[in-house]
């Protein structure tokens, strides 16, 4: 399984010719350096909440128009997809199976924002391997303590960088796919894999510093 990152959130998993992709939102679209043609032969679109740094509906048709993609979210982002004439697939909590992939949906609590409302979020599960928190950095997830792979927020206006090691510390994966820090530049942001790098390598954890478009990890 190919896990590839274009920029904040959107990510691209491979398995058997069946490409994933999860929440394709205006930061990782902002500058031009991601665009819709880079998704042509995506096979499958999960939106996980509604929030725009994860769901933009003018993206998502951008790539809808170039790729014969079915789309899965929860009830929230169906609301705006419904008044827009697009088909889902309602997945908010259980199994699902995706192509050659077998998605775990959980609903998970959006961590606050000020002066926001508390999204439907939902988290996921990927072929057992692979733990999706998106937003949350709640215990509501320690069931999958020592999961091979955890994609964690690296930063964000509501964490701090002691609450994030903090849950990833509780997590205790193999290994950490660094995400969400689409708005940062890229000197800031390698200064902070180094300080999470050095963090993790403690207790064993391999720390994946990602930095280009399209750059992976092989799974």
């Amino acid at each position: 399984m190919k896990i590839s990152k274009y920029l904040h959130s959107c990510l691209l998993f491979e398995l058997d010719g069946h490409k994933l992709l999860f929440d394709p939102g205006k930061f990782s679209f902002a500058e031009g350096l991601v665009t819709a043609d880079m998704f042509t032969d995506v096979s499958s679109i999960v939106i996980t909440h509604i929030h725009p740094d994860h769901f933009d509906l003018e993206i998502l048709q951008s790539i809808l128009a170039v790729a014969n993609a079915n789309l899965y979210t929860n009830s929230q982002v169906g609301e705006q997809l419904t008044k827009s004439g697009i088909p889902f697939t309602l997945i908010e909590e259980g199994e699902i199976k995706i192509g050659p992939f077998t998605l775990s949906a959980i609903p998970v609590t959006h961590e606050a924002l000020l002066d926001n409302p508390i999204p439907q979020m939902t988290a996921f599960v990927i072929n057992n391997k692979v733990l999706y928190p998106v937003d949350s950095l709640s215990d509501e997830l320690i069931d999958y303590k020592g999961i091979e792979l955890l994609l964690m927020v690296t930063m964000a206006p509501f964490a701090t960088e002691r609450g994030i090691a903090a849950f990833a510390d509780k997590m205790q994966p193999r290994q950490i796919l660094p995400v969400h820090d689409g708005y940062a530049k890229e000197f800031f942001i390698k200064q902070r894999y180094t300080n999470y790098k050095k963090h993790f390598e403690k207790q064993g954890i391999k720390f994946h510093e990602i930095y280009d478009v399209g750059a992976s990890v092989n799974l």
